[in-house]
Parts: C-alpha cells; sequence; structure tokens
C-alpha cells in the first residue's frame, strides 16, 4: 500500500470556518468546503461567437481574475437543495446580465483534485438574451467582457501582462489553439 494513502484513516477536522474546512486523513491535508456546496460554472457562447467571461477580484490572489461565470449552488440555508440548472441560471443572470434559452449540463469537474475537494458543474448556455446589467449581487463589483473565440488568447495574454489572474478553466478555450502550437 502506498504509505501517503491510507483508505482507512480516519478524517480530522483541523480547523473549520463558515465557509472552509480544512481535513488531515492520514499523512494527506486537504480543504472543503463547508457543507458540501458546490459550484456552477457557466459557459455562455453568444450567436456571434463572443464568449462571457466576468472578471472580479479575488481575495485569495490579491489580484482581479479572469473567469467563466459560476457561482455556488444553494449558498444559502433556504435553498440547499437547489438543481444545478437553476444555481446555473441564476448566477448567468446575477454576474453577466444574461438569461439562456436553454441550459446543458456537461458534468461534474474537480478543481484542484491534489489539495481540495471542491468540484464544479460546467453548464453550457444557449440563446443568451440581454436582460440586466450584471455585475453581480451587492459588493461583487464584476466586470463583464464578451470576447470574441478568435481573440481569446491574445485578449487572456492582455489581461495577464496587465497584472490579472486568469481561471485554469479557461484552458479548455484554447485547447485546440494549444494542442496545435509545435
Amino acid at each position: 500500500m502506498n504509505e501517503h494513502h491510507d483508505p482507512d484513516a480516519p478524517v480530522e477536522i483541523m480547523w473549520e470556518g463558515r465557509f472552509i474546512v480544512a481535513k488531515r486523513k492520514g499523512r494527506w491535508e486537504y480543504v472543503s468546503r463547508a457543507r458540501d456546496i458546490r459550484a456552477a460554472v457557466i459557459l455562455a457562447v453568444d450567436e456571434a461567437d463572443n464568449v462571457l467571461l466576468v472578471e472580479q477580484y479575488r481575495v485569495p490572489l490579491g489580484r482581479p481574475c479572469i473567469e467563466l461565470p459560476a457561482g455556488l449552488i444553494g449558498d444559502d440555508d433556504s435553498s440547499h437543495d437547489e438543481d444545478v440548472a437553476t444555481a446555473a441560471a441564476r448566477e448567468l443572470e446575477e454576474e453577466t446580465g444574461y438569461r439562456a434559452a436553454r441550459l446543458e449540463v456537461l458534468g461534474e469537474y474537480w478543481s484542484s483534485p491534489g489539495m481540495v475537494t471542491e468540484s464544479f458543474t460546467l453548464v453550457r448556455a444557449f440563446g443568451l438574451e440581454k436582460v440586466s446589467e450584471g455585475g453581480g449581487t451587492e459588493g461583487e463589483n464584476i466586470t463583464v467582457h464578451h470576447v470574441p473565440l478568435a481573440g481569446l488568447a491574445h485578449f487572456l495574454e492582455t489581461q495577464r501582462q496587465g497584472g490579472k489572474a486568469i481561471d485554469v478553466r479557461l484552458l479548455m478555450l484554447l485547447g485546440q489553439e494549444i494542442l496545435g502550437r509545435a
């Protein structure tokens, strides 16, 4: 048996806050969201092949981050049984000001499985209609970017050079370009 993995080791809570729980199982330390809350991440591309991205300040990074729209599923006590599509529709509209005519759940993925248990469900949004300004809920101060897919790599590089962080999920939109490089 691998000395770093003991499936029978008990899980020890090392520290617990309102949103995060630090745990240890054997020699392995990792972090979970409190109450096992999950996230929905929305891939929204309009009819002109522009992807909707959001920019918001992320405290752990100490700078703004360019991301796909996303949010927690059932993040308050009154909606703990919220389904993925409902959360995705709500978050898309809150953050970007767009409503989707149709949503398709594309599966569950893990963000950084070596150190966090957090997963997200990727949801594709179709038939986008502008219904409000977006920007998130009070205090989020989200900036919405409409970026042509054909110019995404340049946009992200410009943002990176400007000191902004780039969320790893954006790699899925760069995949073919990255693979095509010699």
